[in-house]
């Protein structure tokens, strides 16, 4: 690493150790700290002038020595690279900051650093290794993708592929690393990506094996709660199709001491408290267990429990996991009850009974259960376990041992049998995954124990790390290896690399004379001890080897230099544990158990068998100390002595020898940090990993030569800034060398290679610094062109603003000097008229004065001259009016009298009559009447109110309360006139006192002034009255406005409630139809899914048969095989009818399979059936589904057929006749018949003879029939042609006002209640009405259409008769007779129906339905009379062959007249031929020419582009139609069973060419739509033409056969999904990402040893023209074939999701395609692939919303990401993307350039706070394999069936037009 240190800082370094660059120094806490320069280095200078992060001043002293400086920091764009080697500087601090980066900032715990995968543990479940993650990363390079265990296992699978060479995944790292997880997620992605998951499952057994595994290997450490104690290599084999096939597991070295002693803190293996926590249950009963606390061999780390474990509930997965792996519970009983023994064992106490010998106390409880647990006796075990047999030569003798000894032999005893139940699980579980076919190579996965270091380390550390030195060896080797094929590839000059060589320290182990060496020769010594052993150690190597140390303060201990670190071993049990005795005597006593267990026997059978290193796996061998009785061979006495590290060397020889077969794959597990908290980086923990595994030896070896390789076209495209123009040449290769002669001037620091630049360590820094400084240098020039226009554009401004305001100001002061003129001039005239207007005032109050004192003087002359006559006025005044009241004072006397007498007079009148005024006045009459007005008004109110009420019934209550008060009110109204009655009574009383005070003169004043003031009382009442009344009604004129006011309140109230209410019962009838139509297309998918599945299984039992067929079966000769037809389909119906061939395949596949597996064909058998079943379940809840859409017309259906239940009871019998006299001619045949064999003599056949005659007679009686039969078919038939286009055209114009999607809108309404019956009530009456109208109408009509009727029927019989009378004349004799026949017949019909028509219309027109029924009836009875008649005519020629055999010698009799008449007989006159039907003919035995011809032969290419589309369904069809005209079942459904496999058969064959699927697609959808269109169904024959209508099936219905190519379109649909997936799959990454379609916007970074592939686009890469050129092949394809334009946008819907969810998927998992640059490219692309949909009119097909994600995803890279404003925009814009997807891109997000920045953590933890809420599904990626449920909307041909023509190149003429 140094070496690459200087080669870095070689240049010079005041170029690189400037102010501002920043350098790592080291730390005791963090290991590395940043710093950064604050002034520049120079030559010659001890210390460096740093600033820390946190902001602190230091100063750096460099070494006196070395003068080394520190290291430098890579650029910021260079953090967080994927591949640690992509680094410019590459040295410990730089890798780590990138993990540390990587780790805790991008949430990214996998990270290449060349060959290796560096694995860190989250202690959290990551969303990253579900099926999703291993679609996306099967078939990508190593480098192409984001580092993951699934790249490595992918690199590794494709190597084994390609190389055909084995392959190894080497997993390493400490304890709690994750080693176990990650070589387990290596195996589900090859069970996943090589189909096991269908076949063995293997993957799935090893997993299951996994909690057995860690129960018997795994035990809690200081470090882990999970440690294996063992390391394990799995071999997972596979076939020659590189399927797994079987998996087989390799041990090493079980930590056996772990049985009988813990560390504090750390527990025993799991399976010992699995077994305690379940002690309590039934079957462990007898076990004797109880708690872990109870027992020595699980107290010893006094911490029992595990936080978050159960063990109970541990053991019941343990216990599932042995069944699974076939483990019966026998052996399961076995194994428990030895595990129990060994904790009983452990428990057992010994005593000393002197000093050299040893006692059990008797009874003892746990020796006594340990016995009766192994079934062997107490006395013997107790004996032997403290005694020893001793044998010599000549004498055999039983030795005491002391306690310690007995102890010893104890804890070997339970080490012993723990490791033989550990190797019989190992067994038992590779039996269960072994090959049952020939492995024909494998992939290895190494798990095992990573370098450790402990306080104290004894033999077991010894081993693990011992096996590390020979990894990490190998591992240099190859990646010392990979260095030098990649310099050779390129063509470098190669120079020796100097990297470590552990050689050294692995001599020192394993040579001769080394530590194993020396522990075994000590073993063998009678008397050798760990100290002795220690001695020779210090002896041999202290001196001699310098990786060989002894500590300063021990004997006991010695010191190792590894290639990690130094490590001291306590030499205290080397030997015991390498010597691994167990007494011999024990061992036998436990042979002799007496229980009957067969796993006792397995266990301790063959012991030296099972002991050698070749049997089970190293560690957990034992062997014996005592010798044989009998004498043995030295090979296998020898064999018998090895050691532990003898045959852990052994083993670990034969892994590596395996290892360096295959081709290794490394991953390193580190564990951050000891808490074992997610995402918590320690530095210490961490780099203390990276130098124990290899990393930084990595980073070394690569360091030392050339790190940084770049492609040319890639250094082109990242330095061009750094050329001139005049620099760049058309060779790139040639521009690169000369750019880079000019930047670096030390050619060492770089090579070119053939496709590469090589670069050493520091180099792309230095160039990064250019090319950052260059562009620094042109943005301060932008900025300063900019900054100069900005301030001369503001200078501009300002002169002008100057300018304008000069002229302003100049303008306001020429003003003001005008205004001061003009003021100065009207002060002037303004003095001179107030100086006159002062004058004049003066003046004129001298005039005022004058003229006030003459007024005074004339008015004073004038009043008193005024008095004066007044006076005289007023004197005589007086006289005047005294002499006249003197005169009338007189008068009124005498007058007074007069008066006074009339007065009384007239007042006894008045009185009278005043009397009748006041009763008047005081009536309620009265009353009544003045208040007539206002009652009216009142109750006019009332009417209102009412009327209100009944309008708003919502409003009624309030209108109540109204009610009520008003009422109220009328009561205070009864009251008052109550009061007016009562004082109208008191007026009566007062009237009668008035009567008796007339009587008195003398008190008439006082009557007269008292009734005054009751008038004057009653006045002022009935005006108070009427101010109240009028007070009132201007109340109730208010409160009828609130009422109006309220009620146009309500108005608007119930108005919006009501458009509320349309607009929620809009949308939750929208919501219910949108949740409708989804669970519609979630049928459809699964009931798609389905037919998938079952073709695939269709599929592979062909696949089966043919590979059983070509093992078993031997080829004979003139035998020819077939493929077995198999519809997909659930109806037996295509079943039926197979051809010759395939009836003779079929037979002789039934001879071969007899040898086929019996089971596998059981299970595709049930298989198929539930899968046909559950098809055919979904078929029908599809099929309910879309039928409530006929429910309307079903209803009208059944009521149609109540009315015709007479009709058919008449067309019943008129069957029975038809039947009768069949049976009758059936019942004369035979008569016939038995007169033939009753008169069988020489004469019985002869003309003439009475069987003749009966035969004669009863042939003529058939044809007579016969004709009669014709000639009312013939009637019917013409009446029906005649009839039928006015009945359609009467019942277009009775259904015209009927709403065409009734059905439609009853099916959208269905789930909507009352609104459903109110729409369904308001059709009916609209419904009503109509008819009511047409009725009407019809009525006026109806003199019309009589009229013209019989003017037209006029006209058509005159030209009916001119017609017949023109064919008859041209028709021979017999047919002019028979045609005559039938037009008089048709004619007296004809008129027989217009008579009843004017006698009774309803009576003609069902007279006319019923002759229309019976002609079909009579019609169909024919055709069954002409089949029995066939038949007839075929047994009379029968027999009348042999009545002339019989009769052959009487020929000679009969007459020539005879003869003559018997010649001249011929029948049938050959009529005109007819027109064409549309129908085709073939005969039965062309039936295979036929498919062969129009469907395996034929070239979609040549029929797309001569022929019309669809031409095959077509020609198909017109062959059916014949069938089903001539009424043959068995060939109709041969013709159709035929085509459904025949497309089968060559969409097999040729599935992968998408034009060949796409023409087979559009023609079955054709042919689906034609036996749609001619079905018969009136749904289907709205668009249909007359002539289309004739052509019309009659005999068959084919709805099953509809609904089997329907299943067949899916499949095809499909399959052409598929193939248009495989090849649009390797274009989307390239040319949506990959692809700069805007040049020069992105730039590439740096990359390291890992391929990548190039941005730029090269010879041979996909473009985004590619895709588009693919796309419109694939449109214009479909469009040549006919497919339907919905099936286009469904299919062109289906692309542009896959091109989205690919794009989108390659983006999440691909760190350096996450900037703001490829955002815009992919939001360019996109636009491009709208354009294309806009250029095709393919908008509106749904496909643009399904690229939604991915153009969410690339507004994310574009958007700011800083404030929380943004994280608001994002989340409201990313509402496609999934919460995960959106931090994984915000993780991802990467600076191309130094000027962009990182999203920091804040920003994301405040995306994952806004986003907590949303519900989704966790699922990082798209899922790639969904397939929209396709639809076949239904499309009817305009295309008549008579005028296709059938091409000859079709080779199609056998077929006859009908």
């Amino acid at each position: 690493m140094e070496k690459g240190h200087d080669s870095s800082t070689s240049m010079a370094a005041s170029e690189l150790y400037t102010k501002f660059a920043r350098v790592w120094i080291p730390d005791a806490d963090e290991v590395w700290k940043s710093a950064e320069l604050t002034k520049n280095y120079k030559h010659g200078d001890s210390t460096l002038h740093l600033t820390l992060e946190d902001g602190m001043d230091i100063e750096h002293k460099l070494d006196d020595k070395t003068k080394n400086l520190p290291h430098l920091r890579n650029p910021d764009i260079l953090v967080g690279e994927n591949d640690l080697t992509a680094l410019s500087y590459l040295h410990e601090p730089a890798v780590l900051h990138n993990l540390k980066v990587r780790f805790t900032d991008s949430k990214l715990i996998y990270t290449y650093c060349g060959i290796v995968l560096v694995a860190i543990n989250p202690y959290e479940n990551l969303p990253i290794y579900g099926s999703d993650i291993i679609n996306a990363y099967s078939g990508q390079n190593m480098g192409d993708m984001d580092p993951h265990i699934f790249a490595v296992a992918e690199e590794a699978y494709k190597q084994m592929a390609r190389d055909e060479r084995n392959q190894s995944i080497i997993v390493s790292g400490e304890s709690g690393a994750g080693k176990t997880v990650s070589a387990k997620y290596a195996m589900r992605y090859f069970a996943t990506v090589s189909g096991a998951a269908t076949e063995a499952n293997v993957e799935e057994k090893v997993l299951a094996s996994n909690p057995i595994m860690e129960a018997i290997g795994n035990a809690k450490t200081t470090r882990n709660d999970n440690s294996s104690r063992f390391g394990k290599y799995i071999e997972i084999g596979f076939d020659k199709r590189y399927r797994i096939i079987g998996a087989n597991m390799r041990t090493y070295l079980l930590e056996k001491s772990r049985v009988v002693f813990q560390a504090d803190e750390e527990r025993n293996y799991h399976i010992f408290y699995q077994l305690c926590a379940s002690s309590h249950l039934p079957e462990f009963k007898n076990l004797k267990l109880g708690s872990a606390d109870v027992f020595h061999c699980t107290n010893q780390g006094r911490n029992p429990v595990i936080d978050g474990v159960d063990d109970a509930k541990e053991m019941c997965t343990t216990q599932h996991a042995f069944s699974l792996l076939g483990i019966n519970e026998l052996n399961q009983k076995g194994l428990f009850q030895v595990l129990a023994a060994i904790l009983h064992l452990g428990n057992v106490e010994i005593k000393d009974r002197d000093s050299d010998s040893s006692i059990i106390p008797p009874n003892n409880r746990h020796l006594t259960v340990f016995c009766e647990l192994m079934g062997v006796t107490y006395q013997d075990m107790s004996h032997w376990l403290c005694h020893k047999k001793l044998k010599t030569a000549q004498e055999t003798y039983i030795k005491p041992i002391p306690r310690l000894q007995a102890s010893n032999a104890r804890d070997a005893l339970a080490k012993h049998i723990y490791a033989k139940v550990f190797n019989w699980i190992v067994d038992h579980v590779n039996k269960s995954l072994r090959a049952t076919v020939k492995q024909h190579s494998f992939i290895g996965v190494l798990d095992i124990y990573g370098f450790e270091t402990f306080e104290i380390n004894s033999f077991e550390q010894f081993c693990i790390n011992y096996a590390n030195e020979k990894l990490q060896q190998q591992f240099n080797m190859h990646v010392f290896k990979l260095e030098q094929e990649e310099y050779l590839k390129e063509q470098i000059p190669w120079t020796l690399i100097d990297f470590y060589d552990n050689q050294p320290c692995i001599n020192l182990i394993e040579a001769k004379m080394g530590v194993l060496d020396l522990l075994d020769e000590e073993c063998k010594m009678p008397k050798g001890s760990d100290d002795s052993w220690a001695q020779k150690l210090y002896n041999t190597h202290l001196k001699t080897c310098s990786l060989f140390e002894k500590p300063r303060m021990s004997n006991k201990a010695f010191i190792i230099q590894h290639f990690a670190d130094k490590v001291q071993y306590q030499c205290d049990g080397f030997l015991e544990k390498n010597k691994d005795t167990v007494n011999e005597e024990q061992i036998n006593v436990l042979k002799a158990s007496k229980l009957k267990l067969d796993l006792l026997v397995e266990l301790f059978q063959d012991e030296e068998k099972v002991t050698s290193p070749t049997g089970t796996a190293p560690g957990g061998r034992t062997r014996l100390s005592v010798k044989p009785k009998e004498v043995r061979s030295g090979a296998s006495s020898k064999e018998h002595k090895k050691t532990v590290g003898c045959q852990f060397r052994n083993s670990l020889a034969m892994l590596m020898e395996t290892l360096n077969a295959t081709t290794p794959h490394y991953v390193r597990c580190i564990k951050p940090n000891d808490l074992k908290f997610p995402f918590t980086f320690d530095p210490k923990r961490a780099v203390q990993q990276l130098r124990a595994c290899g990393v930084l030896e990595t980073i070394r070896i690569s360091a030392a030569g050339f790190p940084s390789r770049w492609t040319y076209q890639e250094f082109f495209s990242r330095y061009r800034v750094l050329m001139k123009q005049k620099d760049v040449l058309s060779d790139r290769r040639l521009t690169c060398r000369n750019v880079l002669e000019k930047l670096v001037q030390d050619q060492d620091k770089y090579q070119f290679g053939k496709t590469k630049i090589f670069f050493r360590a520091g180099q792309v820094a230095y160039l990064e610094k250019l090319r950052a400084d260059k562009l620094r240098k042109a943005c301060v020039r932008i900025q300063k062109t900019i900054r100069c226009w900005l301030v001369r554009k503001k200078y501009l401004r300002k002169k002008h603003a100057a300018i304008t305001i000069q002229r302003y100001t100049r303008g306001h002061q020429a003003r003001c000097l005008v205004k001061y003129m003009r003021q100065t001039l009207a002060a002037i005239t303004i003095q001179k008229f107030q100086r006159m207007c002062v004058q004049r005032k003066v003046y004129l109050q001298k005039q005022a004065a004058a003229l006030v004192m003459q007024t005074i003087l004339r008015a004073y002359m004038a009043r008193q001259k005024y008095q004066g006559l007044l006076r005289n006025h007023k004197a005589v005044f007086i006289q005047k009016h005294v002499r006249g009241w003197l005169a009338r004072q007189r008068y009124k006397r005498s007058l007074r009298a007069i008066v006074y007498l009339q007065c009384c007079i007239r007042r006894m009148k008045a009185k009278k009559e005043l009397k009748k005024l006041k009763i008047e006045a005081r009536s309620v009459e009265h009353f009544k009447k003045l208040n007539v007005g206002m009652e009216n008004k009142i109750m006019q109110l009332q009417r209102k109110l009412d009327e209100q009420a009944k309008d708003n019934r919502v409003t009624s209550e309030r209108l109540n309360c109204l009610e009520t008060s008003h009422a109220v009110e009328s009561e205070k109204l009864k009251v008052e006139v109550s009061k007016l009655k009562g004082i109208e009574e008191e007026a009566k009383n007062n009237a009668n006192r008035v009567t008796s005070l007339l009587e008195q003169l003398e008190r008439l004043r006082k009557e007269l002034t008292t009734t005054q003031k009751e008038k004057k009382t009653i006045e002022d009442w009935a005006t108070k009255y009427r101010d109240e009344m009028e007070k009132m009604v201007a109340e109730l004129k208010q409160q009828n406005g609130l009422l109006k006011t309220e009620k146009d309140d309500l108005n608007r109230m119930i108005k919006e409630q009501s458009q509320q209410m349309t607009e929620k019962m809009t949308r939750a009838l929208a919501e219910e139809t949108q949740q409708l139509e989804s669970d519609l297309n979630e049928e459809r998918s699964r009931y798609q899914n389905l037919l998938t599945e079952h073709l695939r299984l269709e599929e592979r039992y062909d696949d089966l048969k043919e590979e059983i067929t070509l093992s078993v079966s031997v080829p004979k000769p003139g035998h020819r095989r077939t493929d077995s037809t198999h519809s997909s389909n659930g109806s037996e119906c295509t079943y039926n009818s197979e051809f010759a061939e395939s009836e003779e395949s079929s037979r002789h596949g039934e001879d071969v399979t007899r040898g086929m597996d019996t089971s596998l064909t059981l299970k595709l058998q049930k298989r198929v059936t539930e899968l046909e079943q559950e098809k055919s379940s979904l078929r029908n809840e599809l099929e309910n589904k879309e039928d409530q859409f006929q429910r309307a017309r079903v209803r009208d259906d059944e009521e149609h057929k109540k009315s015709r239940g007479a009709e058919l009871e008449y067309e019943s019998l008129k069957r029975q006749e038809l039947d009768s006299e069949n049976k009758k001619l059936k019942h004369d045949l035979t008569a016939m018949r038995q007169s033939l064999l009753g008169n069988a003599g020489a004469g019985a056949g002869a003309p003439g003879s009475p069987p003749y005659k009966v035969l004669m007679d009863q042939l003529n009686s058939s044809c007579e029939e016969l004709e009669v039969r014709k000639e009312e078919v013939l009637i019917l038939r013409s009446q029906l042609v005649s009839q039928k286009e006015a009945m359609q055209h009467k019942d277009e114009k009775e259904t015209m006002t009927e709403p065409v999607h009734y059905a439609e809108d009853v099916h959208k309404m269905k789930d909507s209640g009352a609104i459903t019956q109110a729409y369904l009530g308001l059709k009916e009456t609209n419904r009503l009405l109509e008819g009511q109208m047409q009725q009407q109408r019809r009525s006026y009509d109806n003199e019309v259409e009589v009229l013209r009727g019989e003017l037209q029927s006029v006209k058509e019989e005159n030209n009916r008769q001119q017609q017949l009378l023109a064919q008859n004349l041209q028709l021979p004799p017999e047919a002019r007779i028979e045609a005559s026949l039938q037009h008089e017949i048709t004619r007296l019909t004809n008129e027989n129906l217009e008579m009843l028509r004017t006698e009774d219309p309803t009576a003609y027109r069902s007279a006319k339905v019923n002759i229309l029924r019976r002609m079909v009836d009579l019609m169909e009875q024919l055709e069954k009379q002409d089949k029995t008649i066939r038949k007839l005519k075929k047994q009379l020629k029968v027999f009348s062959k042999k009545i002339g055999e019989m009769g052959a010698g009487h020929v000679e009799t009969i007459s020539p007249g005879q003869m003559v008449e018997e010649t001249v007989r011929p029948v049938n006159i050959p009529r005109r031929e007819k027109d064409f039907q549309g129908m085709l003919e073939y005969k039965k035995e062309d039936e295979l020419k036929l498919v062969k011809n129009l469907i395996l032969e034929l070239k979609p290419r040549g029929v797309a582009v001569n022929l019309i589309p669809g031409l095959p369904a077509y020609i198909l069809f017109m062959c059916l139609r014949h069938a089903d005209y001539v009424n043959d079942d068995q060939k109709v459904r041969t013709l159709l069973t035929s085509t459904i496999n025949s497309i089968k058969k060559i969409l097999k064959k040729r599935g992968d060419d998408f034009e060949t699927v796409s023409f087979w697609l559009s023609n079955t959808c054709r042919f689906l739509h034609c036996l749609k269109q001619y079905s018969g169904d009136e749904s289907f024959m709205k668009h249909n033409t007359p002539k289309q209508n004739d052509h019309c099936l009659s005999n068959f219905d084919l709805a099953e056969y509809r609904q089997v190519l329907s299943d067949l379109a899916i499949q095809i649909y499909q399959q052409l999904i598929k193939c248009m997936e495989n090849i649009l799959q390797p274009m989307i990454v390239s040319g949506m990402l990959e692809h700069e379609t805007i040049q020069g916007v992105s730039g590439v970074k740096p990359t390291g040893l890992r391929k990548r592939t190039s941005s730029i686009a090269d010879e041979g890469t996909y473009t985004l023209e590619s895709i588009l050129r693919q796309l419109s092949a694939f449109h214009s394809t479909m469009c040549q074939h006919g497919t339907d334009p919905e099936l286009i946008k469904q299919v062109v819907k289906q692309q542009f999701y896959i091109i989205g969810a690919v794009t989108l998927n390659n983006l999440l998992l691909r760190k350096d395609m996450c900037s703001w640059s490829k955002g815009m490219q992919i939001r360019y692309n996109v636009s491009q692939l709208e354009e294309w949909l806009r250029d095709k009119s393919l908008m509106l097909c749904g496909a643009k919303e399904t690229l939604e994600p991915l153009i969410q995803a690339a507004q994310l890279l574009q958007v700011k990401k800083k404030t929380d404003e943004d994280a608001e925009a994002i989340c409201s814009m990313c509402n496609s993307l999934s919460t995960s997807q959106i931090v994984k891109v915000l993780n991802l997000y990467t600076p191309v350039n130094e000027f962009e920045e990182r999203v920091s953590v804040t920003f994301i933890r405040t995306i994952q706070t806004r986003l907590r809420d949303r519900c989704e599904t966790p699922q990082l990626l798209m899922d790639t394999k969904i397939i929209y449920p396709v639809t076949f909307p239904f499309n009817p041909s305009s295309l008549a069936l008579e005028t296709i023509q059938i091409p000859g190149s079709l080779n199609l003429a056998f077929l006859t037009r009908v």
